[in-house]
């Protein structure tokens, strides 16, 4: 009878434990901005491993999106292959974009849950937070640095979005247009295939964030020609169902969270958004 109930207790302890977490930091931080939430995790969910993603930290976080894709995303296989009933995926900011090119380009990654977090999925038409980064920069005329060889060399570069200059942005972009299938390539099949592997696709924005802009692109709403915002469902992405979005919505695991009252640098620190809106989506 011990041994029963001892068996029971342990198979209900291993139903308890939850999936390892790995995190990846925004552009121009690193590892230490993610602390707060691996620590309030492994707070509320005891025992969970948090693997707190430390490549490519402050001025090297500018480096080329594929680059960095590539090498964390090689980390993150290696962290999958340790635990084959699958893992959870927090990115925030551009980590949130890195992460997504993650799930898209390794198909040995085994996510269960992906949360973006504050995250330029559908780009970004905004230069305000860059000003320390390229003094003097405003959005109208950035295209002119980010559209060219050099501009594609940085990450930023990657994933700048002018509704202006489509056809630049066609041409020279060689990240975000790609992994959102708006130009095809060998990957496109591998890209939606990937995607439509997770469990959970966790999109989190806010009105209030102040830095991605539109706000809506973490979303993946955007700016049509005329800068007036086009929400998700309205955007080829979803409609044609480019990458699987629409597929994931009709399955029940697409989750659009909209939280207003949170700045774009508050989304990492604010232990209530750890609390209310990343906790309960891990599995």
């Amino acid at each position: 009878m011990a041994v029963w109930i001892y068996g029971v207790f342990l198979l209900i302890s291993s139903c308890l434990c939850y999936k390892p977490v790995v995190l990846i930091h925004g552009v121009m931080t690193g590892s230490g901005s993610m602390e707060m939430i691996s620590h309030r995790i492994q707070e509320k969910h005891p025992n969970t491993t948090v693997y707190n993603c430390n490549r490519f930290e402050n001025w090297s976080s500018l480096e080329n999106m594929w680059h960095q894709v590539l090498e964390i995303g090689q980390d993150v296989a290696n962290i999958s292959a340790q635990h084959p009933e699958g893992i959870n995926l927090i990115g925030y900011s551009q980590g949130g974009l890195i992460a997504r090119g993650i799930v898209q380009t390794f198909p040995n990654v085994s996510v269960s849950t992906f949360i973006s977090l504050s995250s330029p999925q559908a780009g970004q038409y905004g230069a305000g937070f860059l000003h320390l980064v390229f003094p003097g920069l405003v959005k109208e005329s950035a295209y002119e640095l980010f559209y060219s060889r050099v501009g594609q060399h940085t990450s930023v570069g990657n994933y700048w979005n002018d509704p202006y200059h489509q056809t630049l942005y066609e041409t020279y972009s060689v990240y975000l247009p790609y992994i959102n299938n708006h130009i095809a390539s060998a990957k496109t099949t591998d890209f939606k295939t990937n995607l439509l592997r997770l469990k959970r696709f966790v999109l989190i924005g806010g009105p209030d964030d102040n830095v991605i802009t539109p706000w809506q692109s973490s979303q993946f709403g955007y700016y049509d020609a005329n800068e007036t915002v086009i929400k998700m469902q309205d955007q080829p992405i979803y409609k044609e169902d480019k990458i699987g979005l629409k597929e994931l919505d009709k399955n029940g695991k697409l989750h659009v969270v909209t939280v207003p009252g949170i700045n774009h640098f508050n989304w990492h620190m604010n232990v209530s958004i750890v609390d209310d809106y990343l906790l309960p989506y891990l599995d």
